[in-house]
């Protein structure tokens, strides 16, 4: 048995494709397959050029769709091929209306954030930039909008300043309380919390391990982790290291005993266990360790890796615990940071630290907002 030659063919419209197909396989040829494909275009925004798609062959026989009693008297004989474009034409022509309908919808949305008129080619150029940062693609339009606006008559082309100006505005929007501030003769009670793998153990050893060795603080830990056991251990070492008190609590009704524990030091700092933002219950057990402790300052810790919606969803759920500032991690291991931005304007958390890095007790940092701005826009 011998494989059918079957031929695939594009072009822009079905007439074209029908003519390509009688042109190389001949009149009797038939269609067996007909589908409408898009390529990608050269922004995801921008809708790439359509094509028709026929698959053909000369060695197969379409049979009729006709009951032997009703086939046609006359003697005109309609070629398969024809015979097929007919039988298809009109869900073909039903399914790219409604493909239109639907692109026509598409763009009256995008219409909105589109700018009025033609971009420069710099326009363009920082737009791609700020994508490339992982900044959306409002976002992004926004941006470079608002730089046409202001300045009409500005030549874009040296992007340098146009992003510094950016940089400018994105540092305006974020919000920063500074590090952890201790008074004299008052203990601070400060817990970290988020979701887990988002680098909460290490944080408190950095905190620890700074505020202890260079400013010369007492310094206790608590952790409420115990559904890790490598966790505690982690922390442990970290402890028996800088030379620290340490206690394990595994309930909200120990909480009070450990705290009371450690009156006569200046900070004190609470590890918890990753909670998932979609499970109730964890986050009222973690209200519960959090109650318990009368905590003076909840910091959320957050991963600058995380998605813009992961992160914004994030911390919405966790504000139900009580938290006071947020702590953006691993700005090291994140392709580009854009992905903060959603997060920045729609949180209300201020920041509190910055951190890059595993190694303790360095790569920790207070929040500065400029240089946080140009991290985003890859200008660090």
């Amino acid at each position: 048995m011998t494989n059918m030659d079957v031929r695939t063919y594009r072009a822009a419209t079905m007439q074209e494709a029908l003519a390509l197909v009688r042109r190389e396989l001949g009149p009797s040829a038939a269609v067996l397959h007909t589908r409408e494909v898009r390529g990608k275009g050269l922004l995801s925004w921008i809708p790439a050029k359509r094509q028709i798609e026929v698959t053909a062959s000369k060695e197969f026989n379409v049979p009729s769709r006709l009951p032997s009693s009703a086939q046609p008297s006359t003697k005109e004989v309609v070629p398969p091929l024809e015979w097929a474009g007919r039988a298809i034409f009109r869900s073909e022509l039903k399914g790219q209306l409604d493909q239109l309908q639907s692109l026509v919808e598409d763009l009256c949305l995008r219409s909105r954030c589109l700018p009025q008129g033609d971009w420069s080619d710099s326009s363009f150029r920082i737009f791609a930039d700020l994508i490339e940062a992982e900044v959306n693609e409002e976002l992004a339009r926004e941006f470079v909008e608002r730089l046409r606006l202001e300045s009409p008559d500005e030549d874009l082309g040296d992007t340098l300043p146009a992003k510094s100006r950016i940089a400018r505005w994105i540092e305006d929007e974020i919000d920063v309380t500074g590090p952890i501030v201790l008074a004299p003769g008052r203990r601070r009670l400060v817990a970290l919390v988020g979701p887990t793998g988002v680098g909460k153990t290490t944080t408190i050893a950095k905190l620890a391990a700074n505020f202890r060795l260079r400013e010369k603080r007492k310094v206790g830990l608590i952790t409420v982790d115990t559904y890790r056991i490598a966790a505690v251990e982690q922390l442990r070492t970290y402890a028996d290291i800088i030379d620290l008190p340490m206690r394990v609590v595994a309930t909200p009704g120990a909480m009070r005993e450990a705290v009371d524990s450690m009156t006569d030091l200046d900070l004190v700092l609470l590890d918890t266990a990753g909670r998932s933002p979609k499970d109730e219950e964890q986050l009222h057990e973690l209200r519960a360790f959090l109650s318990e402790a009368h905590v003076d300052e909840v910091h959320l810790v957050l991963s600058s890796v995380a998605g813009a919606g992961t992160l914004a969803r994030t911390a919405e759920r966790f504000a139900e615990v009580g938290t006071t500032a947020l702590i953006l991690s691993k700005l090291d291991e994140a392709h580009g940071l854009g992905n903060l931005l959603p997060l920045l304007r729609s949180c209300k958390l201020p920041l509190s630290y910055l951190t890059n890095g595993q190694n303790v007790p360095d790569d920790i940092s207070h929040a500065d907002r400029r240089r946080l701005a140009r991290f985003i826009l890859g200008m660090g």
